[in-house]
């Protein structure tokens, strides 16, 4: 399931909250029953909006960063011959 971030203007919070693609957000007493969160002093009623955020995005650094996520690294070396900096001695 996609994660959703929901600001609500009238307490200046965002929440992160799990649900399906097809589910509609729209109020602060939802975002809060689906975060199994307290609603605080915040009107059950008060809609709320979803934001857009970047997703994480992973970068290797090392060759044993490229191997644990499951890729393969070849280095161009002398001649056109290729090498597998990535695989087990």
């Amino acid at each position: 399931m996609p994660i959703y971030d929901y600001f609500c203007p009238s307490n200046n919070q965002t929440i992160e909250v799990m649900h399906s693609y097809s589910q509609e957000v729209k109020t602060w007493g939802e975002v809060c029953q689906l975060a199994q969160c307290d609603l605080g002093d915040t009107p059950e009623d008060t809609p709320v909006r979803r934001v857009i955020s970047a997703p994480m995005l992973s970068i290797p650094v090392s060759n044993s960063d490229y191997k644990n996520a499951g890729f393969t690294k070849l280095v161009k070396r002398d001649q056109g011959v290729y090498e597998n900096v990535t695989a087990s001695d």
